[in-house]
C-alpha cells in the first residue's frame, strides 16, 4: 500500500477525492494564467484595468467550476454528453438567429452580464460526444462505413454553423479534434487519406471560387490567405497584423527588451495585443527565453493529460482526456503557429493567456473533466 493510498484510507471519505486531485495540472493551469495576468497588465501600461484584473476573476470562477466537474463521477459526465452536444447546437442555431455581431462576425450570445461564445463550448462538448459514442459502440464496428458516418455527422454539423458566423479557424479547430477522437478511437486510416485526399480537392475548389457567384469564403478570409502567403502584398491593410507580429517577435531578441518595454506593444502598433497577438507582446518583452518557457509549460500540461490517458481503463474516459487535450494542444499551436506566419491569421486565442471569457471557462471545464476522469478511476481501493 502506497502512503497515498494509506492517507486517503484514514480521512472521510467525502474529502477523499481532493488526494487523487491532479495537483501537479493545478499548478501548471495557474502557472500560464499568471503570465496572462502579467501580460495584461503589462500591456495596459502597469494598471489592473482593463484587462488584468477581469481576466484574474475569470480564472478564480473557473478554477472553482473546474473543481467541482472534477469531483462529480465521470459516468455522470457520459451520461451527460449528448445532452451537452445538444445544447451547444442550440446555442449555435441562437447565435444565427439571435447573434451578436462584432468584427464583421455573428459569434456571441449577450447575455447581460457576459457575452457568451457558443462554439468555444462546442469544442469540449463534441469531444465528449464522440468519446460516448464510441464507448456506446462495440469495437469491431468502428470502421464500419455507417457508424463512421455518424461520427462525422456529429463533428460536421457544429462546424458548419460555426463557419456560418463566419468562423474558419474554429471550425478548423472542431474538425480536428473530432478527427482525433475518431483517429484513436480506432477509425481505420484508410478513411483519414480520403478525407486528407478531399480536403486537398475543397482547397482547390476554395481557391478556384474567388471572385465568382458562387465564392466560398468571405472576401477578408481570402485577403488572410494573401497575407500569410506575401505578407508585403499589403504591408498597412491585410499585411498588418502579421507584419507587426514579426517585428515584435524579432525585436525580443534572446531574453527581450524587458517587462513593459515592448514598444510594438505600448505605442499600438501591434493590434490585437491583449487577445490573439498576445505572445508577440510576451515575446517582445522577454524575448526567446520568455516564448520557449511558456511553450513548455504548454507542452507538461499536454504530458500530463497523456499520462493520466494511458492510466484509464475505461473508454470513454480515456477518449475524453485525449480529446480534451488534443483540443488544447490546437489552440496553442495554431495560435503561435499564426503570430509567427506559419499560419493564416484566423483569430484563435492563446489559450488561459489571451483576454476572453467564454474560451478560457470552456476550456477549464474541459480540464475539468480530464480531473474528473482521473479522481474516479479505478485503484483498487
Amino acid at each position: 500500500m502506497t502512503y497515498l493510498e494509506y492517507t486517503v484510507k484514514r480521512v472521510p471519505a467525502g474529502f477523499a477525492k481532493v488526494f487523487y486531485l491532479d495537483w501537479g495540472l493545478v499548478v501548471l493551469l495557474m502557472a500560464v494564467a499568471s503570465i496572462g495576468f502579467l501580460m495584461l497588465y503589462s500591456i495596459a501600461g502597469g494598471s489592473l484595468q482593463p484587462w488584468a484584473e477581469p481576466q484574474m476573476m475569470r480564472f478564480a470562477v473557473g478554477l472553482m467550476m473546474m473543481f467541482l466537474v472534477a469531483f462529480v463521477p465521470i459516468w455522470f459526465w457520459r451520461n451527460m454528453a449528448t445532452l451537452a452536444y445538444a445544447l451547444s447546437i442550440l446555442l449555435l442555431i441562437a447565435v444565427d438567429l439571435f447573434g451578436v455581431v462584432g468584427m464583421g462576425a455573428r459569434r456571441w450570445i449577450d447575455l447581460g452580464f457576459f457575452r457568451l461564445q457558443p462554439s468555444e463550448l462546442a469544442k469540449i462538448t463534441t469531444v465528449m460526444a464522440l468519446a460516448a459514442y464510441y464507448d456506446w459502440l462495440p469495437l469491431r464496428r468502428t470502421s464500419h462505413p455507417l457508424w463512421v458516418l455518424i461520427a462525422l455527422v456529429i463533428v460536421i454539423v457544429p462546424a458548419a454553423l460555426v463557419l456560418r458566423q463566419p468562423d474558419l479557424g474554429t471550425a478548423l479547430l472542431l474538425v480536428l479534434g473530432g478527427g482525433a477522437v475518431m483517429f484513436l478511437a480506432g477509425v481505420h486510416w484508410l478513411y483519414f487519406t480520403v478525407v486528407i485526399a478531399g480536403a486537398g480537392g475543397l482547397v482547390s475548389t476554395v481557391l478556384a471560387s474567388r471572385g465568382t457567384e458562387w465564392q466560398l469564403l468571405a472576401d477578408y478570409q481570402f485577403r488572410r490567405i494573401d497575407s500569410f502567403l506575401d505578407p508585403t502584398l499589403d504591408p498597412l491593410g491585410t499585411g498588418y497584423h502579421i507584419n507587426q507580429s514579426m517585428i515584435a517577435l524579432g525585436s525580443g531578441g534572446w531574453s527581450g527588451r524587458g517587462f513593459m518595454e515592448g514598444t510594438q506593444s505600448r505605442l499600438n502598433f501591434l493590434p490585437e495585443k491583449h487577445t490573439d497577438f498576445i505572445f508577440t507582446t510576451l515575446a517582445e518583452e522577454f524575448g526567446f527565453v520568455g516564448g520557449v518557457t511558456l511553450l513548455t509549460l504548454y507542452m507538461l500540461i499536454v504530458i500530463f493529460c497523456i499520462v493520466a490517458a494511458l492510466k484509464h481503463l475505461d473508454r470513454f474516459a480515456m477518449l475524453l482526456t485525449i480529446g480534451v487535450t488534443v483540443t488544447f494542444f490546437l489552440y496553442f499551436a495554431t495560435n503561435m503557429a499564426m503570430v509567427m506566419g506559419l499560419a493564416p491569421v484566423v483569430g484563435v486565442p492563446l489559450p488561459l493567456v489571451s483576454y476572453g471569457g467564454s474560451a478560457m471557462l470552456v476550456l477549464m471545464l474541459g480540464f475539468g473533466l480530464i480531473q474528473s476522469a482521473n479522481i474516479h478511476r479505478p485503484r483498487g481501493l
